[in-house]
């Protein structure tokens, strides 16, 4: 029985501590908008007030500092603030920018056959990224766009 007990209280440990390590990532890193609401502090507590309020979800930010519970995260047209951790999700995405409309191609090149044009301002999915290209999807389509045009792609 106590082989059990302590077998059991490992695991909850374990369980436990995985999302608290998650949270120790070195900085800076790709992170995203896990709400469609995101409230944007001047300073890393509710006690701060708003700067700004995201409404998209999955927009990609840079996380550039962490704070207990907090993250000081910079998005695309240069804004930093402070957001509470557990409204920012792990998973990469990218949001389109530049001028114009931006090629969305069926392989990593300009040899490739089009097969969409993405408008800047659209939020997807990154996949991997090879030879400047990367593979975005949105929604249920799926192709390769120049890393150039992607903010989120590469390093943070």
């Amino acid at each position: 029985m106590r082989f059990f007990a302590r077998t059991v209280t490992f695991v909850l440990i374990s369980l436990l501590a995985a999302p608290v390590a998650a949270q120790n990532r070195e900085v800076p890193y790709w992170a995203s908008m896990r709400s469609e609401e995101v409230n944007m502090r001047v300073g890393p507590s509710e006690e701060y007030r708003i700067d700004w309020v995201y409404r998209r979800a999955q927009l990609p930010v840079k996380v550039i500092r962490v704070m207990e519970g907090w993250r000081l995260i910079r998005d695309a047209d240069g804004a930093q603030g402070w957001v509470v951790a557990r409204l920012l999700s792990p998973e990469r995405t990218v949001l389109v920018v530049g001028k114009g409309l931006a090629s969305m191609r069926d392989g990593p090149g300009e040899s490739s056959a089009l097969r969409w044009n993405v408008e800047p301002g659209v939020v997807g999915k990154l996949g991997k990224c090879e030879a400047d290209w990367c593979e975005l999807a949105v929604g249920k389509r799926k192709g390769w766009v120049r890393q150039q045009r992607l903010w989120g792609a590469g390093e943070p």
